[in-house]
């Protein structure tokens, strides 16, 4: 067993892991780490379990100490990582000794990054699960974002050898590791309520930027742009809602659900983020601009298919490397 210190927690670390997907007829949010493609590569870069438990960082400002020499690695936005004396990118696993400190800057673009630790966070499973749920106030450290000089239990692993390379000579792919495009466009296929808005509404959403506003958080995005109208004012009965899910508030601006999003909304849904572009969702951040653009749910399946079928390839290349 080891521990690591929080020496400065930035403005929200929590830990998470790949959530409680099994949990939702319960009324359970998923929750788990925003972007479970960057999760499970970070794990495999430090030889965790996919599903091991990991640190999400958000906005940066995170400094840890480290009781013990460990492997760590981490994917995400554009962040500015120092291990001692070392920049450490994005993709590449590192080696962090006893007593030495890694910090994350401000991010340059994007918002989050998943930091794995090899042993993975040792916190205890609430629900089959040791992600935070922030709203409930259970799971992870204590329920809650990580504080200044809490100290993180790690679990049991073998430790690295003295004359380990500080910083890997190979990286995991650059677009499962920097997720944070400049100009991002998220994918969607058609909601359940996509016929009950107007021909403009359905032309505004597909062609016209939106802004993020400053009511984004774990739960959602809100977006600021064109008017969404529906061709009628019904209330809608609620029905199941998930992490990408594009609803339309009552005042016309479109709202993107992350991972601690409710498990039904009264909203209609406007649309659905396609799978493979959770992770460009998950880093947006306020005044960011943001386009969507269409494809049918044959071309998401698909897409979703050749995601799967790469981080295949990548476990086995990593089993090879480290056989």
């Amino acid at each position: 067993m080891g521990e690591v210190t929080v020496q400065r927690a930035g403005p929200l670390a929590t830990v998470q892991d790949l959530g409680r997907a099994e949990r939702r007829r319960e009324g359970v949010s998923v929750g788990g780490a925003l972007d479970l493609c960057a999760a499970r590569v970070a794990n495999l870069l430090v030889g965790n379990p996919e599903e091991a438990a990991l640190l999400e960082i958000t906005h940066g400002g995170l400094r840890l100490r480290f009781g013990d020499d460990r492997r760590v690695a981490w994917c995400g936005g554009a962040f500015p990582a120092r291990l001692a004396e070392t920049d450490f990118p994005a993709g590449r696993p590192a080696i962090v000794r006893q007593g030495e400190a890694l910090e994350f800057a401000a991010a340059e673009r994007g918002c989050r990054a998943w930091l794995a630790i090899a042993g993975g966070i040792d916190v205890p499973l609430v629900l089959g699960s040791r992600s935070t749920d922030l709203r409930s106030g259970f799971g992870g450290f204590a329920g809650r974002a990580l504080q200044d000089g809490d100290q993180i239990p790690l679990g049991k692993v073998s430790s690295p050898k003295p004359d380990a390379p500080r910083l890997a000579s190979w990286s995991a792919p650059r677009e499962w590791t920097q997720t944070a495009a400049r100009t991002p466009i998220l994918r969607v296929v058609r909601g359940s309520e996509w016929d009950e808005f107007v021909r403009e509404a359905e032309t505004a959403f597909l062609t016209q930027p939106f802004t993020v506003s400053a009511k984004a958080d774990r739960m959602g995005a809100r977006l600021e742009g064109a008017e969404l109208k529906r061709t009628n004012d019904w209330e809608l009965d609620s029905e199941a809602v998930a992490p990408g899910t594009v609803q339309v508030a009552h005042d016309g601006q479109p709202i993107v659900l992350l991972g601690d999003c409710q498990t039904i909304g009264g909203y209609p849904k406007i649309a659905h983020v396609i799978t493979v572009d959770l992770p460009s969702a998950a880093q947006l951040r306020p005044n960011d601009k943001v386009r969507f653009e269409e494809v049918t749910p044959a071309e998401a399946s698909a897409l979703f298919a050749e995601r799967a079928k790469d981080l295949q390839r990548f476990r086995v290349g990593l089993s090879l490397r480290t056989a």
